[in-house]
């Protein structure tokens, strides 16, 4: 089996898939394993002989790679040889290193071709009364602080699928419970970022209506919350404080009640043709492995490519590997300003994690060289190919609402969890993830559709995982083509359609707020 993609097909120019092994750019002195390669093999369409077994979607040198050359993967810079690598051989994260002087400044991007408002796709969506369009239609339950999470929990267990029957437009109720709030400085980033991941996620569109729950003495007051996030009683906004009421008993008795006011005009939302600029993707990776760069995060930035021409919004985060790239990002802005934001941000997070124990200081973790991934560096490049190819044309603080659209940039670490969070808290209503080693995370608030690298462990992890990028890597299936199979699934499951994570009911306990600062 031999394939070629054209570069209009991919990100990369002159993709090679064959039998045992992947090029992923004529400029490549490294190949990917496709299958496990045992001992001597003559790999098919190359000119090299592997020198020892090979595993799947581990790298082996293309060709004799001298001390001191640059290792290229998707004709990027991943890092330095430190030692002679013979051609054949699999090449290792100790044969790297990496540093500031090592740069590789990345191709301009290409500004995205908005699609006229007639031809662009649609979904069907909630229309909220100021514009804003959701994809699912949910009432949430908020706490201040842990003090308050059991009695959270209850008022939203309460109304159960049965009970909600009678409310067939209401897609559920939702406590978000997280563990801050209390034990923590009341003033300074760590209670901002708090406040504004609650206040972010109270006024996503696709929450009708939410209720908060105070104990009454959390470091994280109830009051001052709502004056600083500048939140007020409303029919769709209630408050409860377990001490002022008479305890966790009857502030459960009454926020079933408050809930149950609420769900007759959030049951009035019905599902409506929209055009697919109101989509908002938060998108991120989990358990990354080497063919993530060949399948599933080319594929998705192809499908989020096809997000920005129909004119909607794409958040890219994870910061903590970006901050690698360093300088280099600073192409994929879409002008100055955009550019020294992105520096100030990864610049501020390098000097942040100086000396401490963290993967931007390392090669890589052992077990991500064994999935076939050696630097940092190499990370970062496959996690930002999920963005597509569009310029960045913002760049937003943690959980700080988006307000731009096209691919915008948002300063959050790498824990899924924490950053869907943020993403959510700034306006996304789907989240898409890609992983190589599977992944059951899920959003509470946004349907979260996720991908596969291959499709082993597509099969493997069935109930999980909702497509496979697979089909790209037997070449089955163009970059372009698993794209648009990706941005269809998108406007279905915007549209009503569960995903994988929604049906084995994944959401409750992944509301994760960055819990930065000083615990007392």
């Amino acid at each position: 089996m031999s394939v070629h993609h054209s570069q209009q097909a991919s990100p990369y120019t002159g993709l090679s898939i064959n039998r045992q092994a992947v090029r992923l750019d004529r400029d490549d002195n490294l190949l990917i394993a496709r299958v496990d390669i045992v001992g001597a093999t003559a790999l098919q369409g190359e000119t090299v002989i592997t020198r020892e077994s090979i595993a799947a979607g581990q790298k082996v040198a293309a060709r004799d790679i001298s001390a001191g050359e640059h290792v290229i993967k998707g004709g990027r810079l991943i890092g330095v040889a430190v030692s002679d690598i013979a051609a054949g051989s699999r090449i290792l994260n100790t044969e790297f290193k990496l540093d500031d002087q090592t740069r590789d400044p990345l191709p301009t991007a290409n500004a995205a071709v908005l699609l006229p408002a007639d031809q662009r796709a649609t979904f069907q969506g909630y229309v909220r009364a100021d514009g804003r369009v959701a994809t699912r239609n949910y009432l949430g339950v908020f706490i201040v602080g842990n003090c308050a999470a059991t009695a959270a929990r209850k008022v939203a267990d309460w109304f159960t699928e049965a009970r909600l029957a009678a409310w067939p437009n209401v897609d559920g109720v939702i406590p978000f419970i997280h563990e801050i709030g209390c034990g923590m400085e009341m003033t300074g980033e760590p209670m901002d970022l708090l406040r504004r991941t609650m206040s972010g996620s109270i006024r996503n569109p696709n929450i009708a209506g939410a209720l908060v729950l105070a104990l009454g003495c959390e470091r994280n007051n109830i009051y001052g919350f709502l004056d600083q996030e500048k939140l007020s009683a409303a029919a769709d906004f209630q408050t409860l404080v377990l001490q002022e009421v008479g305890g966790t008993a009857n502030a459960i008795e009454q926020g079933i009640a408050a809930i149950e006011k609420m769900l007759p005009a959030a049951n009035t939302f019905s599902r409506q043709t929209v055009s697919a600029e109101h989509l908002s993707i938060g998108i991120q990776s989990a358990a990354l492995d080497g063919f993530c760069a060949v399948s599933a995060n080319p594929s998705l930035g192809a499908a989020m490519d096809r997000v920005v021409q129909n004119g909607g919004t794409v958040i890219l985060s994870d910061t903590g590997d970006l901050a690698a790239l360093g300088e280099d990002l600073r192409s994929r802005a879409a002008d100055a300003d955009v550019a020294e934001q992105l520096r100030l941000t990864l610049q501020e997070w390098r000097t942040y994690q100086q000396g401490r124990d963290t993967r931007l200081n390392r090669q890589i973790f052992t077990d991500k060289e064994a999935k076939g991934l050696s630097t940092i560096r190499e990370k970062a490049l496959t996690g930002l190919s999920r963005g597509g190819s569009t310029p960045i044309q913002g760049v937003f603080g943690y959980a700080h609402k988006v307000t731009r659209k096209g691919l915008v940039f948002m300063d959050a670490p790498s824990y899924e969890a924490v950053s869907a969070t943020g993403q959510v808290a700034g306006g996304a209503n789907m989240i898409c993830l890609t992983t190589g080693g599977g992944s059951g995370f899920g959003a509470a608030l946004a349907p979260t559709l996720k991908m596969a690298s291959t499709t082993k462990v597509f099969r493997h992890l069935k109930d999980d995982l909702d497509l496979d990028c697979g089909p790209v890597l037997d070449g089955q299936f163009s970059v372009q083509q698993m794209g648009q199979r990706i941005f269809d699934s998108l406007l279905r499951h915007a549209s009503g359609e569960k995903t994988c994570s929604e049906a084995l009911g994944v959401g409750e306990n992944e509301f994760v707020p960055w819990p930065k600062g000083v615990l007392a």
